[in-house]
């Protein structure tokens, strides 16, 4: 079954109105009416599951069958600061973190981060980075669309995780796993979690001492020395088989 999002102002009643994806479900997937599919609104966690019933000129009008609340939602707050990855590694990272649950994703430029992007090209990157979560949610059903947010240096995605109940940075010098199986398995409901992925090269030894100097913990994933692309699922894999409920 096909998943959509629409504003919650899409929403009245029984009436559904899908105007982003008219032309993906019109002249790309041809539903027509009488078709069953879910949306989210992108706020509630809730499922309207809804049927087609007709199309205008720019508009899908579909009915409400009834709301499904089962929620496909984390009972943590995940945010990931991803350092930028060359080639397509990047993309991989936000589609696979946005199926595993994360709630936002910030594109972090560290020292030693290969991709160098100028203010335009930032831009255009980051549109794409949302196309790709947005798509991302819809195929795994998510009730959210993670965003994707500009990209921050590494002392500013420091500073917009101060908020946040529980920071880490998994790095390659720490040491005691079964310390960081504490962290992450003794994660509660409603909490907010960081987590810092280095570059191809790593964190420098200054970042790391100045993530730990506002805060933040270090983790270990073990013993072997992890992509960047790997490190993230790793870690992202590990906290929803933690907090899945």
């Amino acid at each position: 079954m096909y998943h959509f999002f629409v504003s919650p102002s899409d929403i009245s009643g029984r009436d559904i109105c899908i105007r982003d994806d008219y032309n993906h479900i019109k002249n790309v997937l041809r539903m027509k009416p009488g078709e069953v599919i879910s949306v989210s609104d992108g706020v509630t966690c809730n499922e309207f599951r809804c049927h087609i019933e007709d199309f205008s000129e720019a508009e899908v009008h579909c009915r409400l069958d009834f709301i499904k609340e089962a929620d496909t939602e984390l009972p943590v707050k995940v945010l990931l600061f991803q350092a930028l990855a060359k080639g397509d590694k990047m993309e991989y990272v936000i589609q696979k973190a946005v199926e595993l649950g994360v709630t936002e994703i910030i594109p972090v430029a560290t020292d030693r981060c290969v991709v160098k992007l100028d203010e335009k090209k930032a831009k255009t990157r980051a549109e794409r980075w949302n196309t790709i979560a947005e798509a991302a949610a819809k195929q795994s059903k998510r009730r959210i669309i993670p965003g994707v947010k500009g990209i921050m240096s590494f002392k500013e995605a420091v500073l917009y995780a101060n908020d946040t109940d529980i920071r880490l940075i998994p790095y390659e010098l720490a040491e005691d796993f079964d310390r960081t199986r504490d962290i992450i398995g003794g994660l509660s409901d409603g909490q907010s979690i960081s987590v810092f992925i280095g570059p191809e090269g790593g964190f420098t030894e200054e970042e790391v001492r100045y993530a730990e100097q506002a805060g933040i913990t270090q983790i270990t994933l073990g013993h072997r020395i992890l992509r960047t692309e790997t490190a993230a699922m790793v870690v992202l894999s590990w906290l929803l088989y933690e907090t899945e409920r």
